[in-house]
């Protein structure tokens, strides 16, 4: 009786680590390599490969700082370290800003995606925060580019999903399905949708003047 209750017990443990295992596991489907024109892989080299300094970029730099206030303080319970969400959400919003890209589809995205987790892995292989496939690297990048790498993953990441807007005439329904592999089923554009309706959701209180970049108290560039 004893050693029945004692397997029972183990079975249940195992079972309750698995269940937190599958939880941890990275949700990204799997990308769809195709072959490119060399037109466009020209074009998406020349993106991945370019590298200046991040910075945010917004109309007035009020503006900047409570769009960096806001979301850090919604990112510190998955990013306790000050200057590590700094650097995230600056990176977020210049390459996303750089790609013509909503910032907080893409933190929607990476919410979705990894959990904000720079080291995460699918079970598809996919790679870091926006988990990239490792096929990208050889298709429009470098042998030297690290997709566990913040800009890089980053840079790729914003740069396939305006690739697909830019397939899909920008139907972002259809992109964020050709982004995760699953083109033509609603459950992961809605997912990513709805993370970002309820967790990233954000409009300026100025919307007035040009862009400009924030550049105050070592905020408009990164080394």
């Amino acid at each position: 009786m004893n050693t029945t209750l004692s397997m029972r017990r183990s079975l249940r443990t195992i079972g309750a680590v698995l269940m937190v295992l599958v939880s941890l596991q990275a949700r990204a489907g799997n990308q769809v390599e195709e072959a490119l024109a060399s037109r466009v892989q020209n074009s998406l080299h020349r993106s991945v490969s370019d590298y200046p300094a991040p910075h945010l970029i917004f109309a007035t730099d009020v503006e900047g700082w409570a769009w960096l206030a806001d979301m850090s303080s919604r990112l510190a319970s998955k990013m306790p370290d000050w200057p590590t969400r700094r650097d995230f959400l600056i990176t977020v919003q210049y390459e996303a800003t750089r790609a013509g890209l909503d910032p907080q589809l893409v933190l929607g995205l990476i919410n979705h995606e990894s959990n904000f987790r720079k080291y995460a892995v699918s079970g598809a292989g996919a790679r870091g925060f926006m988990q990239v496939m490792p096929f990208w690297v050889r298709q429009i990048g470098d042998s030297g580019h690290d997709l566990f790498t913040l800009r890089t993953n980053l840079r790729y990441g914003c740069t396939i999903l305006r690739y697909y807007l830019d397939i899909e005439q920008g139907d972002v329904y259809r992109a964020l399905g050709r982004y995760n592999g699953s083109l033509g089923r609603g459950e992961y554009p809605t997912s990513v949708l709805g993370s970002m309706k309820r967790y990233w959701s954000w409009t300026p209180a100025i919307a007035d003047g040009s862009h400009a970049e924030l550049g105050h108290g070592g905020i408009k560039t990164l080394n």
